[in-house]
Formats: C-alpha cells, sequence, structure tokens
C-alpha cells in the first residue's frame, strides 16, 4: 500500500530478517554435518542476532513511545502487542545459543527452536506490515519518523560497514540502488568499493 512516510528501509530490513531466519532454518535442518557446529561459528547467526535486536529494541525506546500519546486505546493495544511479540522472539535467540553449547541435549532441541523462531518472527513481521505500518503512517509527523531513523542509525554504529552490505544481500541491482540512492555519495562510494567486497568475503555459514 501507498504510505506517505518513507517506509523503505523497514520494508528491507523486514526482508532481509525473513532470509537470515531461513538461512538459519536451513542450516539448523542439515543432517550430514552438526548445525550446532555451524552456527556456532556463523558470521551469519551473529549478525542476525544483533541487527534484529537493534531494530526492536529502537522501535521499543524510541518509535512506540512517540506513538502513544497520539493513537487511540485500538492503537494502544497493537503497540502493546508488538511489544509483547518482541519480548517473545528475544528468549528464542537466547534458547538457539543455550542449545549451541549444550552437548548433551542441544541437537535433539536446535530445529525445534529454530522453528519456533522462525515462526514467531514470521507472524510478528505480518502482524507490523498488515497494521502497525499504517498506523505509524497515520500518527508521526516526518520528524518523529526522522528521528527513529536517526537513533536507529546510531545503534547500528560503527557496524554500518557490515549492515549495509547485510541488509541489500540477495536484492536485484535495481532494488539495491533505489535504496542506495537515499544515502550520502561518500556512503554509496564506501558501500561499493569497501563495504560489499569485505562482506562477501565473510563465511556466513
Amino acid at each position: 500500500m501507498p504510505y506517505r512516510l518513507d517506509m523503505s528501509m523497514m520494508l528491507a530490513l523486514h526482508d532481509a530478517l525473513r532470509r537470515e531466519v531461513e538461512r538459519v532454518a536451513r542450516v539448523a535442518a542439515k543432517t550430514g554435518d552438526d548445525p550446532r557446529r555451524i552456527l556456532a561459528a556463523a558470521a551469519g547467526w551473529e549478525l542476525f542476532k544483533k541487527f534484529l535486536r537493534v531494530h526492536h529494541t529502537t522501535e521499543d525506546d524510541v518509535l512506540w513511545p512517540a506513538m502513544r500519546g497520539a493513537v487511540t486505546a485500538d492503537g494502544l493495544a497493537l503497540l502493546d502487542a508488538m511489544e509483547d511479540e518482541h519480548a517473545a522472539i528475544d528468549p528464542l535467540l537466547d534458547a538457539v545459543d543455550a542449545a549451541l553449547v549444550d552437548r548433551e541435549h542441544g541437537a535433539g532441541r536446535l530445529a525445534g527452536l529454530v522453528d519456533a523462531l522462525a515462526t514467531g518472527l514470521a507472524g510478528h513481521l505480518r502482524h507490523e506490515e498488515s497494521d502497525g505500518l499504517a498506523l505509524i503512517d497515520a500518527t508521526l509527523r516526518q520528524e518523529e519518523w526522522s528521528r527513529f531513523g536517526q537513533a536507529h542509525r546510531g545503534r547500528i554504529g560503527d557496524d554500518l560497514t557490515t549492515y549495509l552490505p547485510w541488509l541489500l544481500d540477495g536484492r536485484t541491482p535495481r532494488v539495491a540502488a533505489a535504496l542506495l540512492g537515499n544515502l550520502p555519495p561518500a556512503i554509496r562510494e564506501a558501500y561499493r568499493d569497501e563495504w560489499r567486497p569485505a562482506y562477501d568475503r565473510l563465511t556466513l555459514y
């Protein structure tokens, strides 16, 4: 649907999170090797956790509070649901990490935990896209939406050099160019010349 606010980066991040949890699920389903060993050493798993937590904590700390004074009771219920869904996902990340180092029972628990994580995250992203983004668009002023974006970038910090190529991993050149087009020229050049080549050298899984 068309939005008044620019949701392109938000939607790109949601797509990246879906992509990564699918990759994690494929690793967890492996039978020819110990998936715990692969995920425990995987740069992709660490990046997924880091950027998911940055996104959710910035929404909880910056985005939802900016909206609470301007929405109806139904809107408040939706914001509460967004926070509850975030809170349900964090323990699953921790449980997967615990399974990776559990020599006795971790192998038997891993696939089920990753499936629960994938299901919970997919449901949350669908809910946010079907209801949450429309509420954001109807509620926030441009400067408040920009403040959320600035806070999100601030929490990414020095990891921007990895975050941007991670975000655009697997996107078509046309889509990547459209997303990069909103960024300063220096960032686009660094992405092209340094950040993307370094990311492509990582062993993600």
